[in-house]
């Protein structure tokens, strides 16, 4: 790398991290810990590129930037910030900034966002308009600072500004309506109706004509794309090519990976590619562990604000909740949450209270379905990895091989009766095993019988 970097952060060891590899790297580098100096450097015409803090003791980073794109118009500003909120990548965003990352961050990646700035040092990005009467961001619990959710808030300031259609994958519970939701209230289109439809208030003929006429060139969020039926998918298709100056921005949601949308046929071909225009996911709450004490302090905080008693996790059950494996993601996280904070009866809320509360050690939780391609034990190996891995060097709660078993043997013999018409005779037949043994099983399972016209 070659040019001179103005490092600004109050933090002296990563002023002393930054100047060295920097340094190592080529470039000559001015640090320090006062807004007030770097804005001094940036008018006197020092620097191709700045990193700096977000809050200082002199003042917010964030505010200068508006000052220096007006003074040194085209100086590439990264910005990093401990703050790990979605706003913090967005106000990042919107003040113009040439790149955000968070604290912690990795530094041979901001190490190849400084060489990427230095190469595009001229070249100016577009302004985008200043976000007003936005609804409440502060109550959006879109936090996090894990690597997963901090690339989500990156990708989320990107794409607010811009009129492609998005497509928000993710399980159910991880808060895809709600980056939808944050699309839009933080677009240019925040001052028009935001309305999500699902296919069923598209089935009538005239629904289409009704539904734009309500959304006004807003935004129009569809449901769970994958459930609605292919007549109606082809209604949206010729809702997004009616022409005028009032076709809205058209988002959709769904539980499953977008690779498999098509490829399965839930999602017609002409449908995907319009909706494709830019692809979210949403990462479950087990791909994100290190983020449920924030969320849960986030969820306790809210409450306080809302009425609640005051609450905090013992410990102990904060430890368990790190453990829990949250097959209901970030929606069931808030509920327990909720529940906790009305029925603790101290206000450090106990283990025990927690155990109460969350019963058993449920399935490790459903994925977004993959390819067809992948063996049943290769991806049983890769998810039972994963859900290792989230225990870092604590191993799962005990019980595990029940827990998994039962998981896997739930949908063998629904589909198995599914299959035969309910028939449990040939179901038993189909599975290999004894016929009580198999009624054992539907009554401990708790599985649903139908009988109905076999399919083989």
């Amino acid at each position: 790398m070659d040019g001179t970097i103005l490092v600004a952060d109050d933090d002296r060891t990563i002023r002393t991290v930054l100047t060295q590899a920097l340094t190592r790297a080529g470039c000559k580098v001015h640090a320090t810990s006062s807004l007030t100096t770097l804005m001094r450097w940036v008018a006197e015409g020092k620097g191709d590129v700045v990193i700096s803090d977000v809050v200082m003791p002199d003042g917010n980073g964030l505010e200068m930037l508006p000052k220096i794109a007006e003074d040194r118009p085209g100086l590439p500003v990264i910005v990093i910030s401990a703050q790990n909120t979605i706003m913090t990548a967005i106000q990042a965003a919107e003040a113009e900034a040439y790149d955000y990352l968070p604290k912690p961050f990795d530094l041979p990646d901001l190490m190849k966002r400084t060489a990427k700035a230095l190469e595009n040092r001229n070249r100016s990005a577009r302004a985008p308009e200043p976000v007003t009467g936005a609804d409440q961001p502060d109550e959006l619990p879109l936090v996090g600072k894990t690597p997963v959710m901090q690339a989500l808030y990156r990708l989320v300031a990107r794409v607010m500004n811009t009129d492609l259609p998005v497509l928000i994958t993710g399980e159910s519970g991880t808060g895809k309506s709600l980056i939808a939701r944050a699309l839009h209230d933080f677009s240019d289109r925040r001052t028009l109706p935001f309305v999500t439809v699902t296919g069923a208030d598209l089935a009538e003929l005239e629904a289409p004509a009704r539904v734009l006429a309500r959304v006004r060139g807003g935004t129009l969020l569809i449901d769970e794309i994958a459930d609605v039926s292919d007549e109606v998918q082809g209604r949206i298709v010729r809702m997004m090519d009616v022409p005028g100056d009032h076709v809205p921005r058209f988002m959709a949601t769904s539980q499953y990976d977008p690779g498999t949308l098509m490829e399965d046929g839930k999602v017609r071909q002409d449908l995907f590619y319009r909706l494709n225009g830019a692809s979210v996911a949403v990462p479950s709450l087990r791909e994100r562990v290190e983020d449920i004490a924030i969320l849960t302090e986030h969820f306790l905080a809210r409450g306080e604000r809302e009425g609640m008693p005051r609450r905090r996790l013992s410990p102990e059950a904060a430890d368990l909740f790190r453990l829990y494996s949250w097959p209901g993601n970030v929606r069931q996280l808030e509920n327990a949450v909720r529940r906790l904070g009305l029925t603790s009866r101290n206000e450090e809320i106990s283990r025990a209270e927690v155990e109460a509360v969350l019963g058993n050690q449920p399935e490790t939780g459903p994925v977004l379905q993959g390819g067809e391609t992948e063996k049943l034990g290769s991806s049983v190996a890769r998810h039972l990895r994963r859900y290792f891995d989230l225990h870092g060097a604590m191993l799962p709660p005990p019980g595990l091989y029940t827990r998994i078993v039962r998981e896997v043997e739930a949908p063998l013999i629904e589909i198995a009766l599914e299959a035969t018409g309910g028939n449990q005779a040939k179901c038993a037949d189909l599975l290999g095993i004894n016929r009580n043994t198999l009624r054992k099983k539907i009554t401990d399972l708790d599985i649903r019988v139908t009988r109905r016209r076999k399919l083989m």
